[in-house]
């Protein structure tokens, strides 16, 4: 059963009864099962076997990996800062000052947009900030949560792959081979990143047109009739609701970019003027000192935000208590409170990490590798296409799309040493990517989307599903384009297959707004 098709059985029946029963935590059991008992057949190692797969080597191992704990702290101080700032006003204070500023339910959205634009730094920062900082003003104008958490969702990874000062940059120029520079390669294929702007592109063009489809539409109508336009804010949990500040609010959320920038950029080293070099005990000078990209590119995203947000934790509190904001003993409850509030959110990632586990010990790499190989040898005008889908199937399956860069990326630049081709094909890698951990019910950053906005995290998955598909489908007609006119040159094809993606994509949206009208 491993390196072929039953590798990814587990992650498929876990998507399909997520969706079809609306409940995660027992779906995701299920696929984890299912793949300790394909691995213990093949293994021929029995019940003891299977056991010890699933919890010794899947759970317990994905809980005790370093990125991943790094992860789960950085979840945890994110949710104690987003229960500081509550009880210190600055939320109900923040929903004041959008009565003024935000008048209508498209400017809230529109907020909301430009906000997850803005923090381009991190997928999971974006996430949890934004729908912290949005949700009193998308509540009181009658955005659903679905439609905030698609708001969310589709502002963090489709914004973090086409900026080049970001973890998702750092990682795919960790993926490049030695002797190339990635960041380079990086910028070079944003041009062709069709899903992220195009996804982008969509969520504005929504707004102003003034509609839903699919299931979204459901929840959007069933607000509209409730939205009252003089309610407050949610202020239950708030101690100091009413002397609260916009200050309150807006400093925390800026020490958060700040110092999780900052901590990036010192785990790649750009505050050490010497690194360790190849000999024992040698110290040798630092390539990358005072680079700040080159410093980005080899940050420890995990642990540059972990040391960013305790620094932003520890100047909150210095900025609240002083100040009588908050008393010492109220600040120290909001850390149970946090923890609390990403209970759901840990035990999702948990099981969705023991999943991955699972089907990377099944050979779902390899096998997928091997279908891209093998397309790649006879459809080069149609590669970008394939790509596109392959890359989109394996981060929809796997849930996740840094993964699906370390398999795919290598395989295009083996492919195609150089040309527009290669760029195109890394391009439609990256799209694909992040199309699949866009809608996958066990990403890591889709678990986030529905935490941020406080959503059923199947409803936020159901709901994103339909406008997800569209945008994918629209991509994969201009990465045929790209494909057939790449030999006219790198700009002409790209300017070719804009003008292309652009008019399906208006034409697609215009024709669904009719629809929706008659009905």
């Amino acid at each position: 059963m491993t390196n072929s098709f039953w590798s990814l059985v587990p992650a498929i029946v876990a998507i399909v009864l997520a969706l079809c029963t609306k409940e995660v935590y027992s779906s995701l059991f299920i696929g984890i099962v299912i793949g300790g008992i394909f691995y213990a057949i093949d293994a021929a190692s029995g019940f003891a076997g299977f056991f010890n797969h699933v919890f010794k080597d899947g759970m317990i191992s994905q809980l005790s990996d370093s990125w991943n704990v790094g992860i789960l702290v950085f979840l945890v101080v994110l949710g104690t800062m987003v229960a500081l700032m509550n009880r210190a006003g600055g939320s109900a204070a923040f929903g004041n000052w959008a009565k003024k500023h935000i008048k209508t339910k498209a400017g809230a959205q529109v907020a909301t947009i430009c906000l997850g634009i803005l923090i381009f730094i991190d997928d999971y920062f974006n996430c949890l900030t934004v729908g912290s900082v949005m949700k009193p003003v998308t509540d009181k104008y009658g955005v659903s949560k679905s439609k905030l958490a698609y708001l969310i969702d589709a502002t963090a990874a489709p914004v973090c792959i086409i900026a080049p000062i970001s973890s998702w940059a750092a990682a795919v120029s960790g993926f490049v081979s030695e002797g190339e520079n990635g960041i380079s390669l990086f910028c070079k294929a944003i041009p062709f990143n069709f899903y992220a702007f195009f996804t982008l592109i969509m969520m504005f063009a929504m707004v102003f047109m003034r509609f839903e489809y699919g299931t979204m539409s459901a929840y959007e109508k069933a607000l509209d009739s409730m939205a009252n336009e003089d309610s407050e804010p949610e202020s239950s949990t708030e101690d100091n609701s009413k002397n609260g500040k916009v200050i309150d609010l807006v400093l925390p959320i800026v020490l958060l970019i700040v110092f999780c920038v900052l901590g990036m950029i010192y785990t790649g080293g750009f505050f050490s003027a010497q690194v360790p070099g190849e000999n024992e005990g040698e110290m040798v000078a630092n390539s990358s000192y005072l680079n700040f990209i080159e410093a980005f590119a080899g940050s420890d995203a995990s642990v540059g935000l972990v040391l960013g947000s305790f620094a932003a934790f520890i100047l909150t509190l210095l900025f609240y208590i002083p100040r009588k904001v908050l008393s010492f003993k109220a600040s120290m409850l909001c850390i149970p409170d946090g923890f609390k509030a990403m209970v759901p959110a840990i035990l999702i990632l948990t099981l969705a990490w023991t999943l991955k586990a699972m089907t990377d010990s099944l050979g779902a790499a390899s096998y997928v590798a091997g279908l891209v190989e093998g397309s790649a040898k006879g459809f080069q005008n149609f590669l970008p296409a394939i790509i596109f889908v392959i890359a989109l199937f394996l981060a929809f399956a796997t849930g996740t799309s840094w993964g699906t860069f370390g398999i795919l990326i290598p395989i295009c630049i083996a492919a195609f040493p150089e040309g527009g081709l290669r760029i195109i094909s890394i391009s439609a890698c990256m799209a694909g990517a992040v199309c699949g951990d866009h809608i996958s019910p066990i990403s890591d950053t889709t678990i986030m989307a529905s935490a941020g906005a406080q959503c059923d995290h199947v409803n936020h998955v159901s709901t994103q599903l339909p406008y997800a598909f569209s945008v994918a489908a629209v991509s994969f007609v201009t990465y045929i384009v790209a494909g057939f006119t790449q030999s006219m040159g790198i700009v002409a094809s790209a300017l070719i297959s804009w003008v292309v993606g652009l008019a399906v994509l208006f034409a697609f949206l215009i024709f669904m707004k009719k629809k929706v009208s008659k009905k």
